[in-house]
């Protein structure tokens, strides 16, 4: 009995994966970065594992777009699974009212609504919601010199802290 268990407990005592050497050279490729975490840069699959600065710009961008994305999203389930809908028709004879939420509303909206929905998004990725060089202040900074809700006022510290 002692010895079966003594032999299981072995299988919970693996090697060190290679991998972990690499994630020294992310965190030192990276060590400037805002907020890297106590470990260093957070990359399990090594994909800024050869410290390409260009790279990691681009992954935390898309990143960062993606998440707000997200965060937008998931307040709309909020907002329609709490009831409030617009007023009027989705098309001819389907009310907001009567769209389920969640993922079940693509089985109710029409092909027509949905390739809408998918051409407004490819727009707002390809023309809206990019990041023109030059004119962000820090890393996601969507704004692109259009909107501003006192950012500039901030002093330096204001800006680091949020």
């Amino acid at each position: 009995m002692a010895l079966s268990l003594s032999v299981a407990a072995l299988g919970f005592n693996a090697p060190l994966p290679a991998a972990v050497a690499s994630r020294s050279a992310v965190r030192m490729a990276f060590e400037g970065e805002i907020n890297p975490g106590p470990q260093g840069v957070y990359d399990p699959l090594g994909l800024v594992a050869d410290g390409d600065q260009e790279k990691f710009d681009r992954l935390r961008y898309v990143e960062l777009k993606h998440g707000r994305i997200c965060m937008l999203a998931i307040l709309g389930h909020v907002v329609t699974s709490a009831g409030v809908r617009l007023p009027g028709e989705l098309s001819f004879g389907l009310p907001f009212a009567s769209v389920p939420t969640g993922i079940k509303a693509l089985s109710v909206v029409p092909a027509a609504g949905l390739a809408q929905i998918f051409a407004f998004v490819g727009f707002l990725e390809l023309f809206v919601m990019k990041d023109v060089e030059g004119t962000g202040e820090f890393p996601g900074d969507f704004r692109n010199g259009f909107i501003d809700f006192g950012w500039d006022n901030f002093t330096e510290e204001e800006k680091a802290s949020k």
